[in-house]
């Protein structure tokens, strides 16, 4: 079976926007698998229930979400095997486009360890076979380097490896993730960058001081992840939620989720909920929004482990935020003191 989101109606017609000069129309919204992964790893979400992933997938599908994201390391391949039993549930016409991620390496033999950034061709290779066999598929449609290697490899070679792959018919499209304009720029003199897949939130703002315009400028497509920070701006977490995060969880460790800075990021998630009334809609799918908003940014990944999470979030996908909205974001990012970066979207 190969992956496809072809040109089959979804049952709901959701906007599209071009993942850079691809010839992919993906849906503003995409749904991602990094907390399907399961607990047992690493950067684990705690323990997730598989059945409502798959379930939570398809119900995303059935909305009219017409990508997937994930990576090999979720999990350390769980996620890629999980995405494929829920695309065992659905018909080929109305398949999504697949998108993974190589370049982190795990232990065999020590499932809680650290992986180690690769980026020998070999390597990415033997990735890429590990991919297309996890997830049913005899082609990537996106396949996208993890974070920039550190076993000396250089950009000429890991991405050099991505072209390849796309000549050879392997991957459709070839994206970078984690990567600052420095490396952009390198590997768009080899190159072109289909896309860019960096942390953006209205917490974690720092992309929109250089990668979005960089993007923008050189027709490189965007889908940004964590847009609601990890739960953060949902509008249904706590600091008793915070405090209540098991050891298996990756959050429990995050500076972001404990003392002041944790306070900040509630008070800008509680500055949300006017705006999100005003839409009939969830303070989540306002965060969501906020990120669509600024320019280059072709889409968001949002995850979600049961079809209740993917209902809380799907109005993102739709909704636009007016000028008044992201002014009154812009001061409440300033007020609450949350994140860094620019605060408003450039008119």
């Amino acid at each position: 079976m190969a992956a496809n989101a072809g040109t089959g109606t979804t049952p709901a017609e959701l906007p599209k926007r071009q993942l850079g000069t691809t010839s992919m129309h993906i849906t503003r919204v995409g749904f991602g698998a990094w907390a399907i992964g399961g607990p047992d790893w690493v950067a684990g979400w705690g323990p997730q229930d598989d059945e409502k992933s798959i379930a939570a997938i398809r119900r995303a599908v059935e909305l009219g979400i017409n990508w997937i994201d994930t990576a090999a390391i979720y999990g350390l391949g769980h996620s890629e095997e999980v995405v494929r039993r829920a695309l065992d549930g659905i018909p080929p016409s109305r398949r999504p486009y697949i998108f993974t991620k190589c370049g982190l390496v795990w232990d065999e033999n020590d499932r809680r360890a650290a992986p180690r950034q690769i980026g020998a061709a070999s390597s990415i290779r033997r990735e890429l076979e590990g991919s297309l066999r996890r997830l049913g598929v005899d082609c990537i449609d996106l396949y996208q380097m993890h974070w920039p290697p550190r076993d000396g490899t250089p950009i000429e070679e890991y991405w050099g490896t991505l072209l390849d792959l796309k000549r050879e018919g392997k991957i459709r499209a070839a994206g970078l993730s984690n990567h600052r304009v420095p490396l952009l720029e390198a590997a768009e003199r080899i190159g072109h960058v289909d896309s860019l897949q960096p942390p953006f939130s209205a917490i974690n703002r720092s992309a929109a001081e250089a990668e979005l315009p960089w993007c923008l400028e050189h027709g490189t497509g965007v889908i940004v992840y964590s847009p609601m920070q990890s739960g953060l701006l949902t509008g249904t977490f706590s600091e008793e939620r915070a405090r209540n995060l098991g050891p298996d969880d990756w959050r429990s460790r995050s500076p972001e989720f404990t003392g002041e800075r944790l306070a900040r990021n509630l008070r800008l998630a509680d500055a949300l909920r006017p705006i999100a009334a005003r839409h009939g809609t969830s303070v989540g799918a306002v965060a969501i929004a906020w990120t669509l908003a600024w320019p280059g940014v072709t889409g968001a990944i949002v995850g979600a482990r049961s079809p209740e999470q993917v209902d809380g979030w799907i109005d993102a996908a739709r909704l636009t935020l007016s000028r008044e909205d992201l002014a009154e974001i812009a001061r409440a990012i300033e007020e609450s003191g949350a994140g860094s970066g620019p605060v408003m979207p450039p008119a």
